[in-house]
C-alpha cells in the first residue's frame, strides 16, 4: 500500500468543528507537524476534507 506523509501548514482557528476533528483524527495539532499514513479510503476522504490546511507527500 502507499504510504503518505502529511504535514499541517495553516492554522485551524476560526475554522468548522469538523474540520478542527478532522486534524486531530489525522494526528495533526500544529503547524509544522508530520505524519505518515497509509493511503485508505478513509485518509483519502480526510485529506480531501482539510486539503486546504495540509501539505501532502508521497513516501
Amino acid at each position: 500500500m502507499k504510504k503518505v506523509k502529511v504535514t499541517k501548514i495553516k492554522s485551524t482557528i476560526n475554522r468548522p468543528k469538523d474540520q478542527k476533528r478532522t486534524m486531530e483524527a489525522l494526528g495533526l495539532r500544529k503547524i509544522g507537524q508530520s505524519r505518515a499514513h497509509t493511503l485508505t479510503p478513509q485518509i483519502e476522504g480526510m485529506i480531501r476534507k482539510v486539503k486546504h490546511l495540509i501539505k501532502v507527500e508521497e513516501i
